[in-house]
């Protein structure tokens, strides 16, 4: 099937449903050659991939997935974007899902090491003692027992393990670069997902209903940020109640002020987990860029979860978790659930 697929794409026709879904589980039992994988993933970039393919690709990848299925109150949210910005900055979305976790919205946090980004979400967490090694689980009580899970995409994704050769030799961006945040294992029924282009807000959108979102934000700073962004305005398209709808928001639209670009790019993987631990813990000034940003993506992951009335309501939300100890404590309790080195986070606690 996967070579029919590829004749067809190369002539720039879209797939089937049935024909995207058949591909994607032949590249999921390694039946597909790393050749087929690479001439197959490079073909669907360069022809554009559809709302029906990303669909497919999403939903068969889902089926080989170890699923989880915890039991909360209210609704789950999953705030995992695709990277690929051009703004390198630190781990705003991993950071966000704390601060939003601190003021009772149930996370499943999806992610994986870096692959775009100075410092992913895997990796920020591992360098504060997280445990990767959870089983699903293991996960699955995390998030009912304390509210916040993260699942480490290699273990929950091992059928992913036949594409990562090719997608490393070929070296461009693929249709697995959207796929990550749309196979939530969790089944999270909202999403805060940021992308790396304006194009894909729609788009994706589209793909998360048909999927069976219930409610979710695609969102893209006109900036280049694959989050909601304080540097300027933001295009947001809205899934709520099975409608779509596309608006800007500005940083004054949420009661914050405009950042300067500098103040809020990384430096390297090291400052970024002490800029995440610093903003947790609640160490940095008032109206500090770093904080604002996640506190603007915090209010989006609140307004999803719990429903608020708006995201500037949801910003105040956001900043209590903060300052009052919620998001910086979620953070501990989800490094010793984890079975994880308590230490690291203590060594960072001493030099404050």
């Amino acid at each position: 099937m996967i070579q029919e697929c590829i004749a067809k794409v190369v002539e720039r026709e879209d797939l089937t449903e049935s024909e995207a879904s058949r591909s994607m589980e032949e590249i999921m039992t390694g039946k597909a050659t790393g050749p087929q994988i690479a001439a197959f993933l490079t073909a669907l970039r360069m022809k554009g991939e559809s709302v029906e393919e990303i669909t497919a690709f999403a939903s068969t990848m889902r089926q080989f997935c170890h699923r989880i299925h915890p039991k909360v109150r209210g609704t789950l949210v999953d705030t995992c974007g695709t990277g690929g910005d051009r703004v390198k900055t630190f781990n705003v979305s991993t950071t966000a899902a704390f601060v939003a976790s601190g003021a009772s919205v149930a996370i499943a946090k999806h992610g994986n090491r870096s692959v775009t980004s100075r410092c992913g979400s895997a990796d920020i967490l591992e360098a504060f003692g997280f445990n990767l090694a959870m089983s699903p689980e293991v996960v699955e009580k995390s998030i009912e027992e304390i509210g916040m899970g993260f699942m480490f995409a290699p273990t929950f994704h091992p059928a992913m393990r036949h594409a990562l050769a090719p997608r490393r030799e070929i070296g461009v961006r693929t249709v697995f670069n959207l796929l990550g945040p749309l196979t939530n294992p969790a089944g999270a029924e909202a999403q805060l997902l940021g992308v790396f282009s304006e194009r894909l807000t729609e788009p994706l959108a589209h793909v998360l209903k048909k999927l069976g979102v219930r409610r979710a934000m695609v969102v893209h700073g006109v900036d280049g940020l694959d989050e909601i962004s304080t540097l300027g305005g933001t295009k947001v398209t809205s899934l709520a109640d099975d409608e779509i709808v596309t608006a800007y928001i500005t940083p004054e639209d949420l009661g914050l002020e405009r950042a300067e670009r500098r103040s809020l790019e990384g430096s390297s993987p090291q400052r970024s987990v002490e800029v995440t631990f610093e903003i947790l813990n609640n160490g940095n000034p008032v109206k500090d860029p770093k904080v604002e940003i996640v506190l603007a993506n915090a209010a989006a992951a609140i307004f999803l979860g719990c429903e608020a009335e708006s995201l500037k309501e949801a910003v105040a939300v956001a900043q209590e978790s903060i300052e009052s100890g919620a998001a910086y404590k979620k953070l501990r309790s989800l490094i010793k659930f984890s079975g994880g080195d308590l230490s690291k986070l203590e060594e960072l606690e001493r030099h404050v």
